[in-house]
């Protein structure tokens, strides 16, 4: 993905920016004639190549198509200034490193499937500092750095647009856990999450399944509000991949479905963090 740097309220204005030509009935070569800019400079906004127009920008862009309805505008503007802030996790470059926690906070449905780990918006800090260990790190501020982030991102799991997660574990992921203080409070999270009346949907995929669609490794599923288009998200030690084009959408989409299909529902899974415990 050639763009994977951009946020996704950056790529949602420039499909809000896109429309409001198109409703205009206007070309890029008009609008340059208009706007006295160059034509690049406007394809670059619509694409998201020019990763932050200004505010003053997008007004005069809004004058030209004549869009005269103060809450559409208004909405844009917000959506303008908001691309232009950083987010929290701005502040951990040391940790994140890559910009997905930012696509992840946008998202408006979550698919995740985790072959060794539990996923990172379900983690405990126990569970958390055992993996920054095992990753080799053992500083104690990384440690807490990391148990922090994780507690941010979690927090759009209890929000009033909370995302619809559905995740799928692996049951390798629990019984690598070997502290038993570790495994209870990370397997009694899950059932508390499993159990609550929210947006998350929890699988387990036990070895008694035998061979599956997912051996090949973990991957995310991002989708987004209408006109944005979804990512899936490979996850490296060192950066992450980012896949959009509609094949590769299409194939993880019927890979998710195939381990869903060969995991446990959702009351069977539960059972089975349950006799853990």
């Amino acid at each position: 993905m050639a763009d994977n740097r951009r946020s996704i309220r950056r790529r949602r204005l420039s499909v809000e920016i896109k429309k409001a030509r198109v409703e205009a009935g206007m070309t890029i070569e008009e609008v340059s004639e208009a706007t006295e800019w160059s034509m690049g400079k406007i394809s670059n906004i619509e694409t998201g190549v020019r990763l932050k127009p200004t505010v003053m920008e997008i007004r005069g862009l809004l004058d030209v198509y004549e869009v005269t309805d103060e809450r559409r505008r208004e909405a844009i503007l917000n959506l303008t200034r908001q691309a232009r802030e950083l987010g929290w996790w701005s502040k951990y470059t040391d940790v994140f490193t890559d910009d997905f926690v930012a696509f992840e906070g946008e998202a408006r449905r979550i698919r995740t499937y985790e072959l060794a780990r539990i996923p990172g918006l379900l983690q405990t800090p126990r569970y958390v500092e055992s993996l920054m260990r095992a990753s080799l790190y053992q500083s104690p501020p990384d440690i807490e750095r990391a148990v922090e982030t994780r507690r941010q991102r979690q927090q759009i799991l209890t929000a009033p647009d909370a995302p619809e997660l559905w995740a799928v574990i692996d049951e390798a992921a629990l019984l690598r856990i070997q502290r038993e203080d570790v495994l209870k409070e990370q397997v009694e999270h899950l059932i508390a999450v499993a159990e609550a009346d929210n947006t998350v949907t929890l699988q387990i995929l036990p070895f008694s399944n035998g061979m599956h669609a997912g051996l090949q490794g973990p991957f995310v599923i991002l989708e987004f509000v209408p006109g944005v288009s979804p990512v899936v998200y490979l996850e490296t030690d060192t950066d992450g991949l980012y896949l959009e084009e509609p094949d590769e959408l299409e194939r993880y989409g019927r890979l998710f479905d195939h381990v869903r299909a060969s995991a446990r529902y959702p009351e069977a899974s539960l059972q089975i963090l349950k006799n853990l415990i």
